[in-house]
């Protein structure tokens, strides 16, 4: 029993590496597409272009994994019943539910692993993410180009001739304080300034001007330091389990908890239902494997989709116990009751 126990889960690993690579590659694709979008708005070298993917691996994972479960786990089980080979499992004294029994263990596996990424890597990955971007978009504010219009410095509008490094020369700053009131500045020279995480504009040698339609007023000034408010916070993390406990009083984590929590159980929810309709007799029963996986994919997901939105933790309960239970019946009805 140990050896069949190995054969059949050697079968599914060669099947779930099969479809599972495929499935990554293709989703890694469109992850670096979405990440390289945000070229258009920072700029980022290949090294942080691959840092940023390392953040998406925990999503491309949760999402592909349960999919390459329930596709391996039904062609498995179709290849070996149309080879012939579970029937002669049968005829050595097996029974199907000792079997699959193997293939429960490999679920249960598979189901903690998915916790840990959803629960424990999700979070974090998400949050390194969300940092790194912070951070690169607020450079990219300071980063002021020479001879361009249009750019600004918190809530005004800059233009410098020439830049060497943070110091610039020849500099105007528009603001519009009111409907009817705007500034003008102009300045020979000046240089970024960074402290406490506050960002600011120090100018030199230069002319101020307030107009408004009854009266224009002018100064001159030695040093004029201009402040970029604008600039948002640095992003603070959170623990996980800081992260979590807002779900008591937000719903919208609480939902994202129960939809974890089900797609996380998904390859110990699927065994069953798919098994029921994969383990076969090739003489008397076709083979349907590919309506078996959409299926059951279909109704799984759909059933996440509805946690999401309305989902409570009594139903959640509920429904797992749904699940499971109707499985372990159908199974029963239509594989353990002749093998």
């Amino acid at each position: 029993m140990v050896n069949a126990k190995g054969y059949i889960s050697s079968n599914f690993t060669k099947s779930f590496l099969t479809i599972f690579l495929p499935f990554f590659l293709i989703i890694s694709l469109v992850y670096l597409v979405k990440i390289s979008s945000l070229t258009s708005k920072i700029q980022i070298s290949f090294t942080e272009l691959i840092t940023l993917y390392s953040y998406a691996v925990p999503d491309i994972i949760f999402y592909t994994l349960p999919l390459s479960f329930i596709a391996a786990l039904a062609n498995v089980l179709v290849k070996l019943s149309t080879d012939n080979e579970l029937i002669a499992l049968y005829a050595l004294g097996l029974k199907a539910n000792k079997v699959l029994k193997g293939l429960l263990y490999l679920s249960i596996l598979f189901s903690l692993l998915l916790m840990a990424i959803s629960f424990l890597g999700m979070p974090l990955s998400k949050q390194f993410y969300k940092s790194f971007t912070t951070a690169k978009k607020s450079e990219a504010k300071l980063n002021i180009l020479p001879g361009k219009l249009g750019q600004k410095f918190g809530d005004y509008y800059i233009y410098v001739k020439e830049k060497k490094k943070d110091k610039f020369s020849n500099i105007v700053i528009y603001n519009r304080t009111d409907k009817n009131v705007e500034q003008f500045f102009s300045s020979l020279e000046g240089k970024l300034n960074k402290k406490n995480g506050v960002t600011s504009l120090l100018l030199n040698d230069g002319y101020g001007y307030t107009y408004s339609d009854i009266k224009l007023q002018q100064a001159k000034y030695q040093s004029l330091e201009v402040y970029d408010h604008n600039q948002k916070k640095n992003f603070q993390f959170e623990d996980i389990i800081a992260y979590w406990s807002k779900a008591k009083t937000d719903k919208k984590i609480m939902h994202r908890v129960l939809f974890f929590a089900f797609v996380s159980l998904i390859p110990i929810l699927a065994l069953y239902p798919v098994a029921s309709f994969t383990m076969i007799n090739p003489r008397y029963q076709p083979n349907r494997s590919f309506i078996v996986i959409f299926a059951v994919t279909l109704l799984l997901y759909l059933t996440a989709s509805s946690l999401e939105k309305w989902g409570t933790l009594p139903i959640l309960i509920l429904t797992l116990l749904s699940i499971l239970m109707f499985g372990k019946w159908l199974f029963k009805k239509r594989v353990e009751k002749y093998f």
